[in-house]
Order: C-alpha cells, then structure tokens, then sequence
C-alpha cells in the first residue's frame, strides 16, 4: 500500500532496531566537548596537587609537605585533622544506616502498597534542598541544645542533621532504580511461587536496586566528608572544621587531605561502576550458558 512506513526488518537473533529521533553529535563534536570538560576539571585538580608539592614560593617541589603528615613530631600539629576525619566517618555510617533503614525501606513500601503517596514522599525528601543549610542551621540550634543535655555533644549527633541534609541525594538513586524496575510484577510473581516478603525483598528486591543504593550510599558519605557549616555552627568537630583549623598552620595540610578525599571518591566511583558492570557481566553469562531447549 502507498504512503506505508516502510518496515525495517529483524535483526537475526534479536529486536527490530529502534528508530532515534534527533541528531546525534559527531565523533568530532562529542570528542572536543568531552575534551574541553576534562580540561576544565584537569587544571583545577593538576594546580591542586602540585601545590602540595610546592616548595614556597620560589616554585621548587618536594615531597617534605607529604612526609610531614606521618611524621610523629608533628603528630600534635595535624592530630585534630584524624580527630576530625574519624568523626566524619562515625558520621557518614551512620547517615547511611539511616538511608538504608528509614529511606529505603519507606520509598519500597511506598512502590508497593501506596503509590499514590510517592510524590508526597519525594516532596519531603526534596524540600532540604531548597532551604539553605544556614536557616536550617536556625532550626537545628534549640533542637541540639536538648540533644546536647541529653546525648552529649559529641561529633556523632550531627548525623541525624545531616543526614536530613543528604536525603534530596540519596532519594533520586533510589528512585531512578525503583521505576527502572518493576517492583510490582517481580513482587506478586515471587509470592505466587510461595517466598515470604523477606524473601522477596532480600533476595528479589534488592538485588534490583543495587546500583541506585550503591550510589544513594556513595553520595550520603561525600555529603558527610564536604559539610562544614553545620558542623561550625553547632561547635562540632569533623573533618571540614579540622582542616580549617590546621590550615591556619599548615597551609599545605588542607590541600593534601583534600587530594586524599579526591582519590577516596574515585575509588568509591570505579566501584560502584565495576558492582554494576559484573553483575551485568554474570547475568548475561547466566544466560548464554542456558542450554536452550529444542521443540519437538
């Protein structure tokens, strides 16, 4: 028939190409952009790491600055940047506990049994990122004044603060996995095969969500290790606080710790990427080596 769109045939052994709409850059484009971001990023990090191998300012380098950090007299000097560090991390833990059993818990159960208050949900999750961290600051002071004659004022109480600060973070991750999977069908077909609902959310569930909770953890500790004003204005000690204080010092030790947190992250990246890219990897493995079944 006339005027018909033409029908692009099937490729052998798998689906009928999907047609893109729009046009794609060129190598040529997509390789200069690419090139121009990473030199914009480069730069900034290269000038950081030589000036922690700048000798002064008569633009020597050595590796005294380096050494000085493990070296035992200035133990005293750069103490209260481990202080600090060690706080943060007792911090970050437990702000990603509270990702773990509070938010998760509350955006799967919400997928589940009442999607209707997902956006009511988002809205709450989203809402401390449109406030600045100084009023919430406001807010924070009487509510740590009772924390402090109650708990104490150590470093750990500012996780419950912070961890309401990292909530806009680690809600999108998540959500971006749960509406990639369809929670609904993989649910209702493990419990018609008889799995108990710890079952399905241990063994069916979760493993889905993966990435999106790797990356929702990922982004909750780098919240944690990058808060300063929190920490300054409620008198806690981490590791943003430490460094300013020693960098009074030792104006070298806040661009070492800084390179250090800079690595830390991406190591934290290549392995988020290499959870998702194996399990991709043993999946399609899994599926290759499925003897197929001849039909009679």
């Amino acid at each position: 028939m006339s005027g018909a769109a033409p029908v692009r045939p099937v490729r052998p052994g798998g689906a009928a190409r999907v047609r893109r709409f729009g046009a794609a850059p060129s190598r040529v484009t997509a390789t200069a952009v690419l090139t121009v971001v990473g030199i914009a990023f480069a730069v900034p990090l290269a000038a950081l790491v030589q000036f922690t191998f700048r000798q002064g300012t008569d633009g020597g380098l050595t590796l005294a600055h380096w050494t000085a950090v493990t070296d035992p007299v200035n133990a005293f000097t750069y103490q209260p940047v481990f202080d600090g560090l060690r706080a943060s991390l007792l911090i970050a833990v437990i702000a990603v506990g509270i990702v773990l059993f509070v938010l998760l818990p509350a955006q799967i159960i919400t997928a589940l049994r009442y999607p209707r208050l997902r956006r009511v949900l988002e809205f709450v999750c989203i809402v401390p990122i449109t406030v600045p961290v100084v009023v919430l600051v406001v807010g924070f002071i009487p509510v740590y004044q009772v924390v402090s004659r109650v708990f104490g004022s150590g470093a750990w109480t500012l996780a419950f603060a912070i961890g309401i600060i990292t909530l806009p973070f680690a809600f999108r991750p998540i959500a971006a996995a749960i509406t990639a999977t369809d929670m609904t069908v993989l649910s209702e077909a493990a419990r018609s095969l008889g799995a108990s609902w710890w079952t399905v959310t241990w063994r069916v569930l979760l493993p889905n969500l993966r990435r999106g909770i790797t990356a929702a953890c990922f982004l909750t500790i780098t919240v944690v290790l990058g808060e300063y004003t929190l920490a300054a204005f409620l008198s806690r000690t981490t590791f943003q606080t430490a460094l300013v204080l020693v960098q009074q010092t030792d104006p070298y030790v806040a661009a070492i710790f800084s390179v250090a947190a800079l690595v830390f992250g991406f190591v934290l990246l290549v392995l988020i990427g290499r959870i998702g890219s194996g399990r991709r990897v043993r999946r399609v493995r899994a599926v290759r080596s499925t003897p197929v079944k001849e039909s009679a």
